[in-house]
């Protein structure tokens, strides 16, 4: 399988519309192209437009996709497991996990967080982190599903007792602000 290849819908799903966040339910035998796998997360592409496709759902682009696209996963997984002790890296680490869905540049590269604040630890050695982040257009329904990939990435550390993402908009983000790892991956520089 390939990103390029074209896929059928062997049975409805639900998939949320990019940009607009709002769910929707496609239907067996749709056309589809898998435009992005990273982070966990796909974005397939249909006559109708871009849609995001939840892992749960990915055995609707059929056996084989679905393999393909857990064996990814599993090797990411096994890459990013480290004895290393916690630390703000790892918060940082587990953000660049996270990716715009029509973008192939993780939130952190693509200049998006603004600031993390994490708590001191409690009595079990438990961390609360508060993450603000912006989006690279206001009108962005996706805001909210990209933060709450940031937020359940961030608790999956097993320092961490519980994460905040608010997004904000002051300062405006503007394409200065991707870093040149992102640039380089974007063909900006």
């Amino acid at each position: 399988m390939t990103l390029s290849s074209e896929l059928i819908l062997t049975r409805d799903t639900t998939a949320t519309i990019i940009p607009a966040g709002e769910e929707q339910v496609l239907k067996a035998g749709t056309s589809v192209v898998i435009s992005q796998a990273l982070g966990g997360t796909v974005t397939i592409r249909t006559d109708c437009g871009l849609f995001r496709l939840a892992a749960k759902d990915w055995d609707a682009l059929g056996e084989s996709a679905a393999i393909a696209l857990n064996d990814n996963i599993k090797n990411d997984e096994a890459l990013k497991e480290s004895s290393a002790p916690f630390s703000e890296a790892s918060v940082w680490d587990a953000m660049k996990q996270c990716y715009d869905p029509e973008i192939p540049v993780n939130i952190v590269d693509l200049g998006l967080i603004y600031d993390l604040l994490l708590s001191s630890p409690n009595s079990e050695g438990k961390y609360k982190a508060n993450i603000k982040m912006t989006l690279t257009a206001q009108g962005c329904g996706m805001g909210p599903v990209i933060a709450d990939d940031a937020r359940q990435r961030i608790e999956a550390l097993d320092a961490i007792e519980s994460a905040q993402v608010d997004i904000i908009w002051d300062p405006p983000w503007t394409p200065h602000m991707i870093s040149a790892e992102g640039r380089l991956r974007l063909g900006l520089d």
